[in-house]
């Protein structure tokens, strides 16, 4: 990051080099002037000096750790609630759109807001987007509509424009050498986050409590409302000089806006197509091929403005030279951001149609995941930071992730005990990954970069998360479309009679399951046989979505092995402290 306006200490050994002279604008020159001292090596004996951190510093970390806690309890909610939430306000084809503002904004958003804050200081965009996201909250509790649900959806996943700052500041007030326990603390926070958001959402829509979901958000507004006051009064970090070197104007100059721009509109074209097909339209419908096909042409400008004309904007070019570890931790990265978006949304789904009735015992089970998660975070920080190593963690991690995406697709309406299990997998995948992706990326790219490091990884991260959110639906919808004709062949295979059958396709399809013996000539063998069909059809559903997000993962295993570890810069540097070095390093 940025020094500090403090008395000047020579820094240790980084191993990083500067940017190009070729793609130097005039950021990178303020840059280079203000940070000339973290551009040179320093000899082994200043290598070693321990600093002594206080209570500001860790008051810093558990602040960011807080607001983490308040996004992933909310996230939690529209993953898990989404089918509920859309059902109360009979609109079950808008459930993607619950989960997809929150992933869109995500990514619009992080590049944005991590640019900014070198110009203008990490502190109230922390502050300002978690009110947004008190507010969000606010309005979905209050929903009387699905408009107004997703509108509050909408302004609620604002607040996650700020979540690469969480990592960025975890990181950065602490010694390189903790940059993976750095890491760990935040993956703790979302672990405990989504463990207490299932169990609550659970427990508040026990019962089919149709308001449960909206006691949910009112503590989720709680939440955002509490670690933006906490984050106000407890991180106070210095400022730094280039904060004050530009005019407002200036600083506003110098963002990627075209970038943003083309960003946005191509991400909400490509995801609106997808999330129509099939849904209610077909392919060669304009709806979906118009819409996903300028969605398309945009993203490819995007990819050649960044390239050929803006060298230091949201995919600042000084990240992609001399390694090709950020690289390959930004393929990584967006296929766990598809994988979990997968697990997030469609594991609790298929837990409640298939096995479980009881939200509770659902939440329970999808927090077996977050439980493992927590003590695999404890794992990865430990084993990171004491080898200084993180690519065969890395690998691991992915195999586990293969391991888990295999045992879901071929789970079946009888697996209810095997899939006590497989969260487990999922836990220990999700621990492991984020922890070594962000900390190898933000260890493998100038220290001045770090916010727009931190910016992509989770922006891209949540990139995927989108892209996945809309397959999923199509896929899935692509299975459960057959549901009628699946269920009406099976009840009259079985022998219900032909008048009988659209009543009983009317009560199934609606899932009134306990009316279907009061319909005519149904028999408890055909009544059997058509649920039998019903969750037949829902099988092959959710197998569609874990083999989708299994052959990305795939890909980000074999991507892992190419990573190297950079074991020279755990070290004792800080690139940003919020306490003086005097305070630090005064014996």
């Amino acid at each position: 990051m940025l020094d500090q306006v403090t008395p000047e200490r020579e820094p240790a050994k980084t191993g990083i080099t500067s940017t190009p002279p070729e793609i130097v604008s005039e950021k990178d020159i303020s840059l280079q002037k203000v940070n000339t001292q973290h551009l040179e090596n320093t000899n082994d004996q200043d290598e070693e000096l321990q600093p002594h951190l206080h209570a500001r510093t860790f008051l810093a970390v558990f602040a960011v750790c807080l607001i983490y806690f308040a996004q992933d309890f909310a996230l939690v909610g529209a993953g898990a609630q989404g089918q509920a939430i859309a059902a109360h306000f009979q609109s079950p084809e808008d459930t993607p759109w619950i989960t997809a503002p929150i992933a869109i904004l995500t990514v619009v958003l992080c590049p944005i807001v991590s640019q900014a804050s070198d110009y203008w200081g990490r502190k109230w965009f922390l502050v300002i987007l978690s009110l947004f996201g008190a507010v969000g909250g606010l309005i979905v509790a209050r929903a009387s509509s699905m408009g107004m649900v997703i509108a509050g959806f909408t302004i609620l996943g604002s607040a996650f424009g700020a979540q690469s700052l969480l990592h960025t500041v975890a990181s950065e007030v602490l010694p390189r050498r903790w940059r993976s326990w750095a890491q760990a603390a935040v993956m703790v926070a979302n672990g405990l986050a989504l463990i207490s958001g299932l169990v609550v959402g659970g427990a508040l829509n026990r019962h089919g409590n149709p308001d449960g979901f909206r006691y949910h958000f009112y503590i989720a507004m709680g939440l955002f409302l509490t670690s933006a006051l906490i984050t106000a009064f407890a991180y106070r970090p210095l400022p730094t000089k280039l904060q004050m070197e530009y005019s407002f104007n200036e600083k506003i100059a110098q963002l990627d806006w075209v970038g943003y721009a083309l960003l946005a509109s191509s991400l909400v074209l490509f995801c609106m197509g997808l999330s129509w097909s099939q849904n209610p339209y077909p392919w060669s419908d304009p709806h979906v091929s118009a819409t996903f096909s300028v969605g398309v042409v945009l993203c490819l400008l995007l990819v050649l403005y960044e390239t050929r004309f803006k060298k230091d904007g949201m995919f600042h070019h000084g990240l992609f030279r001399g390694n090709m570890n950020f690289t390959i931790a930004l393929i990584c990265v967006f296929c766990e951001g598809i994988a979990f978006f997968a697990a997030n949304i469609y594991f609790a789904f298929q837990v409640s149609v298939l096995y479980e009735t009881d939200s509770l015992i659902v939440g329970t089970r999808f927090a077996i995941a977050f439980i493992a998660a927590i003590a695999a975070s404890g794992f990865t920080g430990l084993y990171c930071a004491s080898a200084k190593k993180v690519r065969y963690v890395t690998f691991v991690a992915f195999v586990v992730f293969t391991a888990f995406f295999i045992c879901m697709a071929t789970a079946n309406k009888s697996s209810s005990m095997a899939v006590w299990g497989y969260p487990v997998l999922l836990g220990w995948a999700l621990g492991m990954t984020l922890i070594t992706l962000v900390t190898v990326a933000q260890l493998s790219t100038p220290p001045e970069l770090i916010a727009i490091a931190s910016g992509l990884i989770i922006s891209v991260r949540s990139l995927g998360g989108t892209i996945g959110i809309a397959i999923y639906n199509a896929v899935f919808t692509t299975a459960t479309r057959h549901m009628g004709p699946n269920v009406g062949r099976a009840i009259t295979e079985a022998g219900l009679p032909s008048n009988s059958v659209d009543r009983f396709l009317t009560d199934i399809l609606t899932g009134n399951i306990t009316g279907l013996s009061s319909v005519p000539g149904a028999t408890p063998t055909i009544i059997t046989a058509g649920v039998d069909a019903r969750l037949d059809t829902f099988v092959l559903g959710f197998r569609n979505v874990w083999v989708s997000a299994l052959c990305f993962i795939v890909l980000a295993a074999i991507a892992s092995l190419f990573l190297f570890d950079p074991s020279e810069e755990f070290n004792n540097r800080i690139d940003a402290p919020v306490e003086k070095e005097e305070d630090m390093y005064s014996i």
